[in-house]
């Protein structure tokens, strides 16, 4: 995917450790995108990190994300709040989108902390389009939620602010037994708060987005071929190495962001074999994501 141009047009604190990126495009109006939806920054440092757009798709001149300093931050985060002022120059990608926020009679948001971001734009366009939606967004103070004072402001009591220093953590067995029947539910937060609402939603009414891939099990690694069918070549990808790096080695383009099976960024496209999916998206027939997945078969062959 060819990457936009923008500019830095805003640089915003919105909570503690929290900043607000509002980018501008440089050269001719944004690609289009649609609530849930995330692009990759391509950093100055030569690292790519993927943001949930939080703004107003409406709005084909300006991008918004919202960055939290990792204290473990691998140098993406920590780049971005040290370093980006108004003016800069920086490529993005065009949007994907694997969380799309799909036509309910009503809806439940529940977010934690920088979980906010891709449900603010799914919570503004249920208000625009008078569909009933709340939204429970906790955190550990309200001084640690970005733009909570003012979606507060915004919505009122649509938005149910829960600061777990003060408030404990919300009960999302409460939630679930008060839901409508016909109510689907978004949640994106730490690895905790999913797991509690896969205990309490049904599974076929919860749609979720995590910071981290879910912790699995998986059979030890082993070697396999790349067969690039486009270019005629064969990579071969050791038992400890990922396909994205043999390929890169190999000197073949592909996109990265997370390396973690999150984004979507480095997605191939499969012609034949069996890719084993180890990542947390669900990737569709016939592609992979190749941080993380590997081949059940001796060989992949790959439209490369």
């Amino acid at each position: 995917m060819q990457a936009q141009h923008t500019v830095i047009d805003r640089v915003d604190q919105v909570a503690e450790d929290v900043v607000s990126l509002v980018l501008r495009a440089a050269t001719g109006p944004l690609a289009p995108w649609e609530p849930g939806a995330h692009i990759d920054l391509t950093l100055p440092n030569w690292l790519t990190r993927s943001y949930s757009l939080c703004g107003d798709p409406a709005d084909q001149e300006h991008y918004r994300v919202a960055v939290r300093h990792d204290p473990l931050s691998r140098g993406g985060s920590e780049y971005i709040h040290h370093y980006f002022r108004p003016g800069r120059a920086l490529e993005v990608s065009p949007p994907r989108n694997h969380f799309p926020l799909l036509p309910a009679p009503r809806y439940l948001f529940l977010a934690g902390g920088i979980g906010i971001t891709p449900l603010l734009p799914m919570l503004a366009a249920a208000v625009a389009a008078d569909i009933p939606a709340t939204l429970v967004y906790v955190g550990r103070s309200t001084s640690t939620m970005p733009f909570a004072e003012g979606l507060r402001a915004r919505y009122g009591d649509r938005v149910r602010l829960v600061a777990t220093s003060e408030d404990g953590r919300p009960g999302l067995g409460a939630l679930a037994e008060s839901l409508a029947p016909d109510a689907l539910v978004y949640c994106c937060g730490p690895a905790p708060m999913i797991a509690a609402a896969q205990a309490a939603f049904p599974a076929e009414r919860l749609h979720t987005e995590r910071f981290r891939p879910a912790a699995r099990t998986f059979a030890p690694n082993t070697p396999f071929d790349a067969v690039c069918a486009r270019s005629g070549r064969t990579v071969p990808v050791a038992a400890d190495q990922s396909l994205l790096d043999a390929l890169k080695r190999a000197g073949y383009p592909v996109a990265s962001g997370c390396r973690e099976g999150v984004c979507g960024s480095c997605e191939l496209t499969v012609l034949s074999g069996n890719p084993e999916h180890r990542d947390d998206i669900g990737a569709p027939a016939g592609r992979m994501y190749a941080c993380v997945s590997r081949a059940l078969t001796p060989e992949l062959h790959l439209d490369l």
